[in-house]
């Protein structure tokens, strides 16, 4: 076996929200990838207008440094697991990680779970400890937690030496002792950079190792699309070299096995792909010319094809149905409203999704999705409604699996930080859900760490209420733990839904007298439907309502008559808090320009006779 001494591959892996993205920027910046004059985007990383508007990494990328001698293949991924698919994907590129942890909040959920995947994958792993110039920064106790977090996932002696690197991200500084001052931009304190951190990266992170006599191999893990040459393969090259024009071994998913051209082939210098004319092992490259191939196959040697094990992710956990749009309003913002469209958009959504599947239903016009969480599947009707789609999309629900003739559900880890003050108020709303308190952690700095094991179907539309009783300052993280036997009925909505019983435009008088019976979700002026949820109603059950009610006039002029109309506004919502606020009987509108929230069945009598049947078990 050979090692390429020139090359490194390494992925940044992390909870959400600790730095990674700005620690790529740095690293680029101190490279030498841009010119000094050069003006760039902070988070250059996060091409997704989805990505910048939410501050948060969807899709795993790829970019590339030159230190010294050698090049450095960064892979920057997501951080939340929903997007889990894409971390184990980057995962299979590399030879070693960086594991950033914020200096405050230290490991989360989502750090276990990218943690679980590196040492799953035996990569070594390089501890960067982020944020050190917080005020609240408790550098000491956050090594130790992750050490601790080290043993609990049953790292080898190997992989629990790791070395500590302690960085400013935002002001590109890193140095391996924590009371570096440069670290907190002290005056007059000199700095080396991000030069401790590249240093451990070529010190520890292994050479790419490849085997001279080996035929080629190379696996496919991403894919890309260009106006040009359509569909681009991005892959690892295990061994051998790949070379623009000449054939190729297409070892497909089905087992078949193809000879095709590589018609284009790139490699990545900065944010930029280059031409290259060959590929050597280790090295990731992107390739054109295969119009139908998808993640997980093998580009091999024509003589002598040999495949890669195809990658394995985690089952989905949360489903949820979309169909298209039925309600009366249908068709007025978008421009693709038939079933052929939605069903060709999900097709073409698996190609590059590995963690997603979709399932028909009984319906023609609707398709059960299903993936790892309730913000990776919003984040998929976000970018359809955007591309001028119109959908229902139905209450997420979980997905169960039957383990020795028992029904299971999926269970989730959750860490939740919250002020002492309402540590009783959180305890009350896990109680309800059939939480289990794992352990309670007081830093005595007046807020409280709690972490609980609470049915995944239980946190559907707990977000909302959590940060309603802590008034918006409590910060709950979650992630997938495995599964348990069913857990039984758990609280569902404890209020119930004002619905429209006729077609038209809301008055102000109506709803100045709706807004004593609870919070409207619409103002003055709007357009609503029959079966359209206009507000939420203060007591449980349904009520229907009519909101286009006017007021009557007569020729009597009766004191105080022109009083001003006070109306309380509307509460807006957004994609994902519609889906956690419905019910089991409603569903969410969206069109390009509005989201509406309604019930399945629009007619008021077809409603009455459903729930009648219920009662009576007919």
């Amino acid at each position: 076996m050979e090692t390429r001494s020139d090359l490194r591959n390494v992925a940044i892996i992390a909870h959400v929200d600790h730095g990674k993205t700005t620690l790529v920027d740095a690293m680029l910046r101190q490279t030498g990838t841009w010119d000094a004059h050069q003006e760039v985007a902070e988070r250059v990383m996060d091409s997704m207008d989805l990505e910048r508007e939410k501050g948060i990494t969807i899709l795993a990328k790829n970019t590339a440094v030159v230190y010294g001698d050698v090049k450095i293949n960064i892979i920057d991924t997501p951080g939340h697991a929903d997007f889990g698919g894409e971390v184990e994907r980057g995962l299979t590129m590399v030879d070693g990680v960086v594991l950033l942890v914020d200096s405050s909040e230290g490991p989360l959920p989502q750090t276990r779970f990218v943690l679980r995947k590196a040492l799953e994958s035996r990569l070594p792993v390089i501890l960067v400890v982020n944020k050190v110039d917080r005020p609240d920064a408790r550098v000491a106790e956050v090594v130790s937690e992750v050490e601790e977090l080290f043993l609990d996932l049953d790292a080898d002696e190997h992989q629990i030496d790791f070395p500590i690197v302690y960085s400013n991200a935002r002001a590109g500084v890193a140095s391996l002792d924590p009371s570096d001052p440069a670290l907190t931009l002290s005056e007059g304190a000199s700095s080396d950079g991000l030069k401790p951190l590249f240093e451990v990266i070529l010190d520890r992170i292994p050479s790419p190792v490849y085997d001279p006599q080996h035929p080629l191999q190379a696996l496919v893990t991403n894919l890309d699309a260009s106006p040009y040459v359509g569909r681009i393969a991005l892959c690892r090259v295990r061994h051998g070299t790949l070379q623009r024009g000449k054939p190729v071994a297409w070892c497909r998913a089905d087992g078949t096995i193809e000879t095709v051209r590589i018609t284009e082939l790139y490699i990545t210098e900065g944010l930029d792909r280059v031409d290259a004319d060959e590929v050597g092992p280790g090295e990731i490259a992107a390739i054109a010319g295969l119009a139908d191939v998808t993640i997980g196959e093998t580009l091999a040697d024509p003589d002598d094809p040999r495949s890669l094990p195809v990658i394995n992710v985690d089952a989905p956990s949360l489903s949820m149905t979309i169909g298209i749009n039925t309600s009366p309003l249908a068709g007025v913002d978008g421009s693709k409203l038939t079933a052929r469209q939605v069903q060709n958009r999900l097709e073409s959504e698996l190609v590059g999704n590995v963690s997603l599947r979709v399932l028909p239903t009984e319906r023609p016009d609707a398709w059960e999705v299903q993936g790892r969480g309730e913000l990776q599947l919003a984040v998929l009707v976000e970018m359809m409604r955007r591309e001028g789609f119109e959908l229902s999309v139905g209450k997420p629900e979980v997905v169960t699996r039957e383990i020795d003739g028992k029904i299971h559900e999926p269970v989730e880890r959750v860490a939740i930080d919250v002020p002492e003050e309402f540590l009783g108020v959180v305890t009350q709303l896990l109680a309800l859900r059939k939480g289990r308190l794992e352990q309670m952690i007081n830093h005595g700095t007046g807020w409280v760490r709690m972490e609980y094991l609470v049915a995944a179907r239980g946190l559907v539309g707990f977000r909302t209420e959590f940060l309603t009783e802590t008034r918006g300052s409590g910060q709950l993280h979650h992630v997938f733990e495995g599964y348990e036997p069913w857990h039984g009925d758990l609280r569902a909505r404890p209020t119930g839904s004002m619905v429209s019983d006729r077609r038209g435009f809301t008055s102000a008088y109506a709803i100045m007298n709706l807004q004593e019976r609870g919070q409207l979700l619409v103002g003055p002026g709007v357009e609503v439907y029959e079966g359209m949820i206009v507000g939420e109603n203060a007591r449980a059950g349904d009520m229907d309502v009519n909101p286009n009610k006017e007021k009557k006039l007569t020729n009597h002029r009766a004191a105080g008559s022109d009083d001003l109309v006070r109306l309380v506004p509307p509460r807006p919502m957004s994609l994902e808090q519609a889906l956690e606020f419905i019910s089991a009987d409603e569903c969410v509108e969206v069109t390009p320009s509005n989201i509406r929230l309604r019930k399945v069945e629009l007619a008021a009598s077809t409603r009455g006779r459903d729930k009648g049947r219920s009662k009576t078990g007919k």
